[in-house]
């Protein structure tokens, strides 16, 4: 399963994403342009030292991005897009995955560009939310979405018995854009 992040503006919710992809063990995309940058000190702090834990491949736009995910599935691209939005679809609750989903979320202020919502295909789907709400939280919708994803999926869970293990990359104190990989044209 991937998680991206479409022109994310707000380094705190990009840097959160980042902690629950480590924590998840789910690789997370940025696609640019970013409304930060990759040595952003909020990025750095939101992930903590759990950065070089995280699996980060950054994207010079959604088009590569879409590419880059096309690989390694039989299935194909448009049957693996959930494309995560407070406008229309079905809702998460009420949404089948599978291990090979990729769950995309648009900007904070933008949302995601519907023309190439429409464009790729895949499944539209929303958080229920309150009429008089405008949408929730960036990185609270990708932490509801990817464990109702995970878990819908069947895909394994972390067992965590409350115990806290460092892992030993953490001493490493590498930020984002120490970690970040950029896929060439495929």
């Amino acid at each position: 399963m991937d998680v991206v992040l479409v022109q994310p503006e707000i380094p705190h919710n990009s840097g959160c994403a980042g902690r629950l992809t480590a924590a998840l063990g789910v690789r997370l995309h940025l696609v640019e342009p970013l409304g930060f940058s990759l040595d952003d000190r909020y990025l750095k702090r939101a992930g903590l030292d759990y950065w070089p834990m995280v699996d980060l491949h950054v994207h010079p736009d959604l088009t590569a991005a879409l590419v880059h995910l096309e690989a390694g599935s039989e299935r194909p691209l448009a049957d693996r897009l959930k494309w995560f939005s407070a406008r229309g679809g079905k809702s998460l609750f009420q949404s089948t995955f599978a291990a090979d989903d990729i769950l995309l979320f648009g900007s904070e202020s933008k949302g995601l560009p519907m023309d190439a919502v429409d464009a790729a295909g895949g499944d539209r789907v929303y958080l229920p939310i309150a009429k008089g709400v405008r949408s929730l939280n960036l990185a609270n919708t990708v932490a509801v979405a990817l464990y109702t994803a995970m878990d819908r999926a069947g895909l394994p869970l972390p067992d965590n018995d409350g115990e806290y293990v460092v892992d030993g990359r953490a001493g490493e104190g590498l930020t984002p854009d120490q970690v970040a990989q950029k896929p060439g044209p495929s």
